[in-house]
């Protein structure tokens, strides 16, 4: 399956642009999926097996806040085009609105001083009152993690939990993403980053805002198996039969963009990925180097998982070979 972007996914431990892989590829119900490569390389060199969990980073957003706030919107307890000011009103500017945070135009922008220094509650009170909308709200995708933090904020007015305790009743438990959780044993764990003050980072997410943040952060925290991310997507492809959790038809309306003119190519919490011949495919990455592309209408998909952050953070060779994995894919399958 794929020869091509077998050979490329092997390449990425192989050339040691990053320490291990397993990933998974389907085809219209067939399933190819290996793990190669090393867990870690410092402080000491070990194989990577299967069945371990991976810091997912933003993935997170699209496995656990994207659907719940679907859900609220298929439940007609919010609106695509609510302003969220009123549903936070710590938030005062009256123009953003769920579809901006959603498809990353709200042009929320702002520097938080001392931000890792700060507790959770006050991390959530700069967002508030240091940030603020620039003047390209809803005319260009910026990418921020603070949208999806303000999504869980709304998340948890509904639930009156943690967000994190709500993605976990409400998301991982109906899909049966019974390998996933914000609470991993380090055991099980494929490392991250060699921090400067947090040491190796295993077992704990890597994420700044997230560690700060914990069980209220619904822009990364969720730890993941490759089986558990490759029964997701299956999700996605609606290979499910009777779907949890979201209608069929909402999930089918993911493939299109949501930006508020119709050109910054994002849907609702996913990027969008055009094949050869114009096929919108739903796609998202993470910066500990995860990513997902799931075409529905040909029942594609592609799940890859790495450490890319072990032990640096700074690897641009792994962009690089990201980028042209991703359109050797495309052409191929």
């Amino acid at each position: 399956m794929n020869p091509k972007t077998t050979k490329l996914l092997h390449d990425l431990a192989e050339k040691r642009i990053v320490p291990g892989v397993s990933y998974s590829m389907i085809h219209q119900g067939k399933l190819q999926s290996e793990v190669f490569g090393e867990k870690e390389i410092f402080p000491r060199h070990e194989k990577l097996v299967p069945g371990l969990l991976y810091d997912v980073a933003s993935l997170t957003k699209v496995v656990c806040t994207t659907p719940m706030i679907l859900k609220l919107l298929e439940e007609q307890r919010l609106s695509l085009d609510q302003p969220i000011a009123q549903l936070l009103p710590c938030f005062t500017d009256q123009r953003v609105t769920l579809r901006h945070l959603l498809t990353h135009t709200s042009a929320i922008t702002g520097y938080i001083k001392d931000r890792d220094q700060l507790n959770a509650t006050e991390l959530l009170t700069a967002i508030y009152e240091q940030m603020h909308v620039g003047d390209w709200l809803g005319e260009k995708v910026v990418y921020t993690d603070i949208n999806m933090i303000l999504l869980g904020q709304i998340i948890e007015k509904f639930y009156h939990l943690p967000v994190q305790t709500v993605f976990k009743n409400e998301v991982l438990k109906p899909l049966k993403l019974n390998e996933s959780t914000f609470e991993p044993s380090k055991q099980y764990c494929v490392p991250t980053a060699v921090d400067p003050i947090r040491g190796l980072i295993k077992g704990e997410v890597h994420d700044p805002k997230a560690y700060v943040l914990g069980k209220h952060c619904a822009s990364a925290g969720l730890f993941m198996t490759l089986n558990d991310l490759t029964k997701y997507v299956s999700w996605l492809l609606g290979q499910f039969g009777t779907l949890p959790l979201l209608s069929d038809q909402t999930v089918v309306s993911l493939f299109a963009d949501y930006t508020p003119n119709k050109t910054g190519h994002r849907s609702l919490g996913f990027d969008l990925c055009d094949t050869p011949d114009g096929r919108a495919c739903l796609y998202h990455t993470g910066y500990t180097g995860t990513f997902i592309l799931i075409d529905r209408l040909k029942q594609d998909a592609l799940v890859v998982l790495t450490n890319r952050v072990h032990p640096r953070q700074q690897n641009s060779r792994y962009l690089q070979a990201r980028d042209q994995l991703i359109k050797t894919y495309l052409k191929e399958k």
